[in-house]
């Protein structure tokens, strides 16, 4: 029967460890963060509570899940199931703002940065998400498509 080096054994181990450390990296959560809402206290909601009860949450800071659409006209918060509800005023306008100016945690590059992502805007369509902001129910968004919107978006992780 043919021995192992265990020597060997060692060095395989630590080489497959180090790979696998290294594939981990690239898939790192991405969290985009603006200091806009400093010192606020945001409320945790599931977003058919949220779009159930929206004005009760009118001028209130909140976080919540959801599925993130853009296209020309539309940047909207979508309730995370496999059927999307576009219909029936059950989605909430994602207002992003230049007075929020969100950046990827630990850098400089912006959720609107060009530059980075070759000239397109953050890969963000159809992506699950978690943002912050403060709920504006008046504005309804792009052709009044929507039940309200989130607004001075201070933090958005993609899951």
């Amino acid at each position: 029967m043919a021995r192992t080096n265990p020597a060997m054994n060692v060095k395989i181990s630590m080489l497959f460890i180090l790979v696998l450390t290294v594939l981990s990296c690239k898939s790192r959560i991405k969290e985009y963060v603006s200091g806009c809402n400093d010192g606020r206290a945001f409320k945790h909601v599931t977003f058919t509570h949220l779009v159930d009860s929206l004005s009760f949450y009118d001028k209130q800071y909140v976080e919540v899940l959801g599925r993130y659409q853009q296209s020309k006209d539309e940047s909207g918060l979508f309730n995370d199931s496999l059927m999307v509800d576009k219909v029936g005023n059950k989605a909430i306008w994602v207002d992003f703002s230049q007075e929020c100016p969100l950046y990827l945690t630990g850098t400089r590059t912006g959720f609107f940065d060009y530059d980075n992502n070759n000239g397109q805007l953050t890969p963000a369509n159809n992506k699950t998400i978690i943002i912050r902001g403060e709920i504006n129910y008046n504005n309804k968004g792009h052709l009044k498509a929507y039940k309200g919107a989130i607004v001075h978006i201070s933090y958005v992780k993609f899951n």
